[in-house]
């Protein structure tokens, strides 16, 4: 099965059977997404992914602080309101839903902000997951460009992991290892919100699969994973992907397009547009 089809699934199964919002909810959504991403940490090896990462941390460091800052710049001359311009930089730059559901509390979002900042987000994400494989095959990429690739240019750990997955399973090692670096700057982003708004409310919580994923990957360092067992291991975590694919999908319903308006929207987009060449510009021109 396909990382589209799995949502596609989730999506006929939410519109035909129309069950409760508290069916599947958004949270325990993604808790197949991260099992399986922490299991595929089991096969990458540490020098695998310190070398994925020495490679791009200098250019993912620059794509955040540019992502970010950018979106603020931008916000302004749209004239957009602070909060929803946070949430949604916060979203481009970082890690999708995660980074915006993880400061939304800081600075005290209202509920309809982080609704439309997580409904513009999944768009971005959806279209993603549909044409970039064909855009990574078009333009001739390898499976290590692709993996990178998409890691800077799609924003949700779980839109990365499934765009990737349509590509090859070295795609996969790389976009999750490079997403996990990414995902790593939502600390000091959190820890700068909580200064800036002077209050540790102690609601926003750091996504722990990260610190999981990173103990796999030091397990697999050891060598006590064989080769036979590796193989079952990425058997197991793409079934796992695909299930939480599926419950990604079951949120359709829970994605409220109604709230959508022009600015906030043109925010993201341009965010967006700038994200996907110059991502290209790292992965394949440098």
């Amino acid at each position: 099965m396909s990382a589209p089809i799995a949502i596609g699934l989730g999506i006929i199964f939410s519109l035909l059977i129309k069950p409760d919002k508290k069916f599947i909810t958004r949270r325990v959504s993604t808790i197949p997404l991260q099992i399986g991403v922490v299991i595929l940490g089991l096969t990458i090896g540490l020098k695998s992914a310190f070398d994925i990462g020495n490679n791009y941390f200098g250019w993912i460091t620059l794509f955040v602080f540019l992502s970010f800052f950018g979106g603020l710049v931008i916000s302004r001359i749209l004239n957009l309101d602070k909060n929803i311009s946070i949430l949604i930089a916060s979203g481009a730059a970082i890690c999708g839903g995660t980074a915006i559901a993880a400061i939304a509390p800081i600075i005290k979002a209202k509920q309809s902000d982080l609704i439309l900042a997580l409904t513009i987000i999944f768009i971005f994400n959806l279209v993603a997951l549909i044409f970039f494989p064909y855009i990574g095959s078009f333009l001739s990429m390898n499976s290590i460009e692709f993996g990178s690739f998409v890691a800077l240019a799609v924003h949700d750990t779980s839109s990365v992991i499934g765009t990737a997955l349509e590509y090859s399973t070295e795609s996969v090692e790389v976009a999750a290892t490079l997403k996990v670096a990414r995902t790593l700057w939502l600390i000091p982003l959190i820890i700068l919100l909580n200064f800036l708004y002077k209050e540790d409310n102690g609601k926003s919580k750091y996504p722990i699969f990260v610190f999981f994923f990173i103990l796999a990957v030091l397990i697999n360092t050891t060598g006590i994973i064989d080769y036979e067992t590796e193989l079952t291991l990425k058997i197991l975590s793409k079934s796992i992907l695909m299930i939480g694919l599926f419950c990604i999908g079951t949120q359709t319903t829970l994605i409220d397009f109604k709230s959508l308006n022009l600015k906030p929207f043109a925010l993201g987009f341009i965010l967006w547009l700038m994200a996907i060449p110059t991502a290209y510009y790292i992965v394949v021109i440098t």
